[in-house]
């Protein structure tokens, strides 16, 4: 770069602070050094800063309250999170909290220098990101919560979704987990008359025995120990508008005959109290379990069953609809770089067959994550086949080596061969037949990771 960012490093140890001190200033960084995230905020307030290296773990005020404050206080300043703690868990929270990158300690000079450059160069790209911020917002507050997909199967998910939402039918939702089946419960109530009155979410699977009863149907005050006041439960809370019951096949056998009177009667009476009290509500049920199967063991009631199986949608798996892949996996990678500030617009050829030929056992909820973490993983303008968290094994396996490129083919290889050796530039280079140098070159050219996570 022509003209150097001014550098702020904030570290605790000091053998790390004057290393880096010294490293960038000798290669003319104007760069400042202190110990704390309270001598950094004095900084801030003294210098303009353009590019902050900020140790996650410091006493006091850590490196991501740090991160919130200099969101707030220098706006344009981007900041690099150093951690010995290498979790992607890590690196993802401090990308959530605005962060530009990370890199894990101990680190190579040239490669920190790379991704301090990087980090200057990302103030170019801030309008983009923030125009696609506004996009995104925008069909939010419009409620404009879509259900993703080209597939001929989710289309007639969602005509059939048109056609149950008006009407008062009860609606049972179907398929495995992570399929989309709240969403789908969640349009049905958008698109019915109800849709000004709540929608209010039961998670059967995670509900205690000894309190189901208590959240459905509420309590009087001294019902039992504890109750020190009168509550309402899911059902009047749901009054006038819509209650979700997700994973319905997980509740017991005294719950279904509870269900199944509310359902008749229209009427709950609180735990400890005589009232009945009349509801007017909806019903929209969702299961990954084989109802009828469980009805033929014994544990479902046929009777109830009927009353919730008015009107069936059923979510196919994702690997039944793969025309839905990358509409969702490109949906999934605009929210994830407008909410990490992060560049990556596009999949490259290879990570995109690598999506679509995968088949998802976790979902459309198991490709999220997977784009979430190739976001906080990718160092180049693309997310690559390298940045995905399927093994490598696999990649091999769904794009062979006649489907890639000369350059994809060396990249994966180089990818493969850092990993093995744990990152090491000199057992690497070693393995691979060449110098350092040129394995350097090869790492910036295809933004590589050194470390395997």
């Amino acid at each position: 770069m022509a003209n150097k960012p001014r550098l702020l490093i904030v570290d605790d140890e000091a053998v790390v602070r004057d290393s880096l001190r010294e490293w960038f200033a000798e290669d003319g960084y104007p760069v400042f050094a202190v110990a704390s995230a309270r001598a950094a905020l004095e900084k801030l307030a003294q210098e303009a800063i353009d590019v902050l290296l900020v140790d996650i773990r410091m006493p006091g005020m850590d490196g991501l309250e740090l991160q919130r404050k200099v969101r707030v206080i220098a706006p344009r300043a981007a900041v690099v999170i150093m951690t010995a703690y290498g979790s992607v868990d890590t690196a993802v929270a401090a990308l959530k909290e605005g962060a530009y990158d990370y890199i894990v300690k101990p680190f190579d000079p040239e490669e920190l220098e790379r991704v301090i450059e990087k980090a200057a160069e990302h103030a170019v790209l801030k309008c983009e990101n923030e125009r696609l911020k506004e996009h995104l917002e925008l069909a939010v507050d419009s409620g404009a919560e879509e259900i993703i997909g080209e597939s001929e199967a989710i289309q007639q998910v969602c005509e059939l979704i048109a056609t149950v939402a008006p009407t008062e039918a009860t609606v049972l939702i179907t398929g495995e987990s992570g399929t989309g089946k709240e969403l789908v419960a969640r349009a049905v109530h958008r698109l019915s008359p109800r849709r000004s009155m709540p929608l209010v979410s039961v998670n059967c699977a995670g509900l205690p025995e000894g309190l189901i009863e208590s959240e459905l149907f509420g309590h009087e005050k001294g019902a039992f120990t504890g109750a020190q006041y009168r509550r309402k439960g899911k059902f009047e809370l749901a009054d006038g508008g819509t209650i979700f019951f997700d994973e319905i096949g997980d509740i017991s056998a005294k719950t279904q005959i509870d269900l199944l009177r509310a359902l008749e009667e229209k009427v709950v009476t609180r735990v400890g109290g005589n009232s009945p009290i009349p509801v007017d509500f909806r019903i929209v049920v969702a299961t990954n379990r084989e109802l009828k199967k469980d009805i033929a063991e014994g544990r479902f009631r046929l009777d109830l069953y009927y009353r919730l199986a008015v009107f069936v949608i059923h979510l196919p798996p994702l690997r039944h609809r793969r025309a839905d892949i990358m509409p969702l996996a490109d949906h999934f990678l605009a929210i994830a770089t407008r909410e990490m500030g992060r560049v990556a617009r596009s999949f490259s050829p290879a990570a995109r067959r690598v999506l679509v030929d995968y088949d998802w056992p976790g979902n459309v909820r198991e490709l999220k994550n997977a784009v979430e973490r190739a976001v906080v993983l990718q160092r180049g303008s693309q997310i690559e086949a390298t940045d995905l968290p399927m093994n490598t094994s696999l990649f091999t396996e769904v794009a062979t080596v006649a489907d890639l490129s000369l350059a994809e083919v060396e990249k994966c290889h180089i990818q493969r061969v850092l990993s093995k050796m744990d990152g090491n530039i000199t057992h690497a280079a070693q393995a691979l037949h060449i110098d350092r140098v040129t394995l350097y070159n090869k790492i910036r050219k295809y933004g590589l990771r050194r470390n395997a996570d």
